[in-house]
């Protein structure tokens, strides 16, 4: 199968412009992600400019490719892309990216390093600086993520079983737990700060990440 994602991946890529590679600035932390990788001397780096899937007619995202600061490549997301040994796979979530790795024709695997300037960059250097309180607060994401799924997802159901046809079908569902307004709200709050904070890391989880 990764063969297969890899094989329809390519079709989706475009060649480059050979435009110059703009430096990140200080007023896109979460509106672009910034990563690179030195092969063989040469510096790869992935480009990702968020907004463009919310000005898409598919809702799907774009990342360009650049190969010693001028654009190599250019593909909608996901995107794998053919480099020296190996491919840089790129994946999007709606909090930002869950996948940016160079993986060899072996199958191993690692992270491209972030632009130090990007949010992704100041999450992995606040890591490095203060790594037990960077732990304490990917728990914490982790938890309020967890907390959500308990208690808002029953929720969800409910509104989704009140909808005419499905009532009709499976019949009616009453959610066991019932939250003030202004709780849901602190939660939904919570869940969405937590899912960014966990892209920011590359963290993904199929369930827990698309709560908020």
């Amino acid at each position: 199968m990764g063969e297969w994602r890899r094989r329809r991946a390519a079709k989706r890529i475009k060649p480059g412009t050979g435009r110059e590679l703009q430096p990140f600035r200080w007023w896109q932390p979460f509106a672009r992600s910034l990563y690179s990788i030195d092969l063989a001397g040469w510096v790869y780096t992935v480009d990702v400019r968020h907004r463009r899937r919310f000005f898409s007619d598919d809702g799907k995202g774009t990342v360009d490719l650049y190969l010693d600061g001028r654009h190599h490549a250019e593909s909608k997301l996901p995107a794998a892309f053919p480099v020296p040994g190996g491919t840089i796979d790129v994946a999007d979530s709606p909090f930002g990216l869950k996948r940016c790795h160079y993986v060899t024709d072996e199958g191993e695997e690692g992270r491209l390093v972030p632009d130090r300037a990007s949010a992704e960059g100041r999450r992995e250097h606040f890591a490095r600086r203060h790594p037990v309180l960077s732990r304490v607060i990917g728990a914490t994401s982790v938890a309020l993520l967890v907390i959500s799924v308990l208690l808002l997802v029953p929720q969800l159901i409910e509104v989704a079983f009140k909808i005419p046809p499905v009532a009709q079908r499976f019949g009616t569902f009453v959610s066991p737990v019932v939250l003030p307004a202004w709780l849901n709200t602190v939660l939904s709050v919570g869940a969405v700060l937590a899912s960014v904070e966990r892209a920011l890391r590359l963290r993904n989880n199929w369930l827990l990440d698309r709560v908020g």
